[in-house]
């Protein structure tokens, strides 16, 4: 499948995806309503059926993965809580400190091996302030992440998540998982959806990465969770109207494009090891779990090999000073992999293009 347009390899993330011809056929088709009232179909649909995979009571319709983080946390937290995360986390590295400015929470920092956490990890972060003569904030909130994007795109194994979880409870805080990848984390450890997140609170899954929606996440919970939330969306100013348009390129690329995101995980391994066996390169194998890869550049700063790799046509982020990160999605074919893996063979020793 390639359906991008121009001729370039575009790595720099599964965000880049555009609506295949077949998806624009469904959007354009959607029967609609208005969904701040409630009456739209297609996004009632959507919302029912994440709700029913994944075994929770209800789901809601928000525009981006990060608004579905923040109002989750927002209907799970009271103004000056505190919530745990992995230090390397997108919550709070990426998302313009909301768990702060808008639910008022500070947070306690975990560190851990490809931006995972242990169950041991999040115990020794929670903190809470009966006990400590109200010298702590009261934390009520563990947030995790799978698959673990700044961590290399590795997956939890299940154990770890059902410690996590157990941790959490046994600590009176809920558990809320930033599953912006969770279908490529199921897919990879071939684990049920439903079974993955059996014991989290609630779930954001986002439709428009490897899933190739052109916009969109869902938040699933509990009745009561997803009402607070839907409060919380509205006051964001998330709250859309005719939205089934967008709901039903979640639908398509649910029914369409979970089970293929095999075939991008395989070309993300191939790419891997063809790199790791350049000489100015350094990529650890161990992480490349999924869709990512982290390849760490030995002799020149992440900037120039980016610009070295975009003369040859691909296109990559540079993550550090010395990362890059290459994310393979639903547009790279194995064709795009041969050129990319010729291209950093080239790119290693000369900026200049033959």
């Amino acid at each position: 499948m390639r359906h991008y347009p121009g001729d370039r390899v575009d790595l720099r993330s599964d965000t880049i995806t555009q609506p295949t011809p077949d998806m624009m056929e469904a959007m354009a088709s959607a029967s609609v309503g208005d969904d701040v009232l409630g009456d739209d179909p297609t996004v009632i649909e959507l919302q029912n059926r994440l709700a029913r995979m994944l075994d929770k009571q209800a789901a809601l319709f928000v525009p981006s993965g990060t608004m579905s983080n923040t109002v989750a946390i927002k209907a799970q937290t009271r103004h000056g809580d505190e919530i745990v995360a992995h230090k390397k986390s997108h919550i709070y590295l990426y998302e313009s400190g909301g768990y702060a400015a808008l639910a008022g929470c500070s947070i306690s920092l975990v560190e851990g091996e490809w931006g995972q956490m242990s169950a041991e990890g999040v115990q020794n972060a929670i903190r809470k302030s009966e006990g400590s003569d109200s010298h702590y904030p009261d934390c009520n909130l563990v947030c995790v992440e799978n698959t673990a994007n700044v961590g290399g795109g590795t997956i939890y194994d299940q154990q770890t998540l059902d410690e996590i979880c157990e941790v959490s409870r046994l600590n009176d805080c809920r558990v809320h998982l930033d599953g912006a990848r969770m279908f490529n984390a199921a897919v990879g450890s071939g684990t049920y959806p439903a079974r993955m997140v059996r014991d989290f609170d609630t779930v954001s899954v986002c439709l428009s990465k490897g899933l190739g929606a052109p916009v969109g996440s869902v938040l699933v919970g509990d009745y009561e969770t997803i009402s607070e939330s839907h409060r919380w969306r509205k006051m964001l100013g998330g709250g859309m109207r005719q939205s089934g348009i967008l709901a039903a390129a979640g639908l398509y690329a649910m029914e369409n494009n979970i089970e293929r995101l095999s075939e991008d995980h395989s070309r993300a391994r191939r790419l891997a090891e063809a790199i790791s066996e350049m000489t100015n390169f350094s990529v650890d194998l161990g992480s490349v779990q999924s869709n990512m890869v982290y390849v760490d550049c030995l002799e020149v700063g992440a900037k120039e090999m980016r610009d070295r790799l975009a003369k040859r046509g691909i296109d990559v982020l540079d993550e550090t000073d010395s990362v890059i990160r290459a994310v393979v999605h639903l547009h790279i074919t194995e064709s795009d992999v041969d050129r990319a893996i010729d291209a950093f063979e080239a790119s290693q020793y000369s900026a200049s293009v033959q």
